[in-house]
């Protein structure tokens, strides 16, 4: 498996770097090369820095520095000055051309993207967005954190839903098939439910991907009763109060639309949530053991009084 995934990893970069044209002498139709043009990248967004931090930051050669530093200033691109209060180290930064040839850079790398984009539709364009998102967090990039959206459901990730969990239930618990069958039952008996008594589904969403989702429906056979159901987050997305702003959202429309109280049904072994339930003030109220999804569980009732 490991030697199978290494392989794709390096077709990949193979593919890509011949896409962007890193095979190219030169990047983005300029005179600079791939690392000399990083370098420039970098002046311009610091502003100001030194050789050292450059060295450091980039991971690059002290020596391979200083001679392409050298280039930069022979070609008037760069400028040194001292540095207030150590005379030992000199400060950077980009001269007037410098920053005309970081302009052109960014101008030739962005009709380059835009050309690539152009034979791809809105929908393969997002995919592709997507794709790269979860390649740079999940190689550690330190990505600006994008606000969470709480929003009703679209056409089609019902049965995503269902998909989603059905694995991961699968992946973490060995939850079997009949897992997936009964939520894909819970899924469908919110979609036909009438709108009132009220019912409510919310989609977490961030950097729109999904990260998580709950649903709240009448309780059958208990009056004022509202059921808490299917909550649930991402791997990536656990520990960050994800769910608790779930459970709150369920709690707050249970409120708001006159119900007395809460239930819900859970599983002894989905600790996480259990706290999650715990903190939010709902109380354990019946313990079943039973063999389901393959597995012994032992099924639980929480409510929480409104």
């Amino acid at each position: 498996m490991a030697e199978t995934i290494t392989s794709e990893v390096r077709a990949f970069n193979r593919f890509y770097t011949r896409q962007i044209g890193l095979l190219d002498e030169h990047i983005a139709k300029s005179p600079f090369s791939l690392a000399e043009a990083r370098v420039l990248y970098e002046i311009a967004a610091r502003g100001r820095t030194t050789a050292t931090e450059l060295a450091r930051d980039l991971g690059l050669d002290r020596g391979y520095l200083s001679r392409m530093l050298q280039k930069f200033a022979a070609m008037e691109l760069s400028a040194m000055s001292p540095t207030p209060g150590d005379r030992r180290q000199n400060q950077l930064a980009l001269t007037r051309e410098g920053d005309a040839a970081v302009a052109a850079l960014n101008g030739n790398s962005e009709a380059a993207v835009e050309e690539m984009l152009h034979l791809l539709g809105p929908a393969e364009q997002e995919k592709l967005r997507s794709a790269m998102t979860t390649i740079r967090r999940l190689l550690g990039d330190r990505m600006p954190e994008a606000p969470l959206i709480l929003r009703p459901h679209r056409l089609g990730e019902l049965g995503w839903l269902v998909h989603r969990q059905g694995l991961l239930y699968n992946q973490q618990f060995g939850w079997n098939g009949a897992f997936e069958s009964l939520i894909a039952g819970l899924y469908r008996e919110f979609a036909e439910a009438p709108d009132s008594p009220p019912k409510a589904l919310w989609i977490a969403e961030r950097n729109q991907m999904i990260v998580g989702s709950v649903f709240v429906i009448p309780a059958a056979g208990h009056q004022a009763t509202a059921q808490l159901r299917m909550l649930y987050v991402e791997p990536e997305a656990r520990g960050q109060g994800l769910g608790r702003v779930l459970v709150d959202q369920v709690v707050s429309f249970s409120r708001e639309h006159g119900y007395r109280r809460v239930r819900l049904w859970t599983q002894s072994v989905l600790e996480s949530a259990r706290r999650i339930y715990a903190g939010a003030g709902f109380a354990l109220i019946e313990s079943t053991p039973h063999h389901s999804f393959g597995k012994d569980l032992v099924g639980e009732v929480w409510e929480l009084e409104l």
